[in-house]
């Protein structure tokens, strides 16, 4: 593998790149995160370990940076904030893993090699456009005929998993599971409640209804006007 190791702390990156290279691996080195994100920036790595705490750009900055630039080198942070906000910040910045020092450095080769045979990420759809129905995702905004739709976060949730799913039967299951995260019937309506919920504001002034109840199978919403 060809690796970037990211660390202003010269004996830690040092011993870092040795064992990587006694291991077969080839490895760069960059001390800021200004160089991190230069040599990272053509996306030329397999996998990426970058510090938290670095001068200029943080590790966080940084790995946000580059994922809006649209590179998606696996990312494994090694830092010595190891508390479990600072774990999540790493992975909700864009990170894959997450390896809290002092660590054995048979784990950390254990985690690149599994970061390594991930496959490639797939671009995940933002924007859907289903007849006059317009939502993005990364704006929170939905739109009917123009019309602005306030939503409560399980209802936009809701409706984004219906429109992923937008022509196939979606079962009462596959929401419990994908909305509400629930791996057991809870034995309620609350799928019925928040459907009728998110139907009457998308109908709103007597629009056609785009969320069909097929009896005894679940839920599609329709594709062609």
């Amino acid at each position: 593998m060809k690796i970037l190791v990211i660390e202003d702390d010269k004996e830690s990156a040092a011993y870092i790149a040795r064992g990587l290279t006694e291991h077969g691996h080839v490895v760069d080195r960059a001390e800021t995160g200004r160089d991190g994100l230069f040599h990272a920036g053509d996306g030329g790595y397999d996998v990426l370990i970058v510090d938290r705490m670095l001068p200029g750009i943080d590790g966080l900055g940084l790995v946000r940076t580059l994922r809006a630039s649209g590179v998606k080198t696996p990312v494994l942070f090694l830092t010595a904030l190891g508390g479990v906000g600072d774990r999540v910040q790493g992975l909700e910045a864009g990170g894959d893993d997450y390896l809290v020092k002092p660590f054995a450095f048979a784990e950390l080769l254990a985690r690149l090699n599994a970061l390594a045979r991930r496959p490639p990420l797939q671009e995940v759809q933002t924007l859907f456009r289903v007849a006059d129905l317009e939502m993005d995702v990364l704006r929170r905004a939905v739109s009917r005929a123009g019309r602005r739709i306030e939503l409560q976060p399980r209802e936009f949730s809701l409706l984004e998993f219906l429109l992923r799913h937008a022509g196939r039967v979606v079962t009462r299951t596959m929401l419990l599971e994908g909305v509400w995260d629930f791996h057991f019937d809870p034995r309620t309506n609350i799928v019925e409640t928040h459907m009728s919920r998110l139907r009457a504001k998308l109908n709103e002034g007597g629009l056609p209804n785009l969320i069909a109840t097929l009896r005894g199978a679940g839920y599609m919403i329709h594709t062609e006007e």
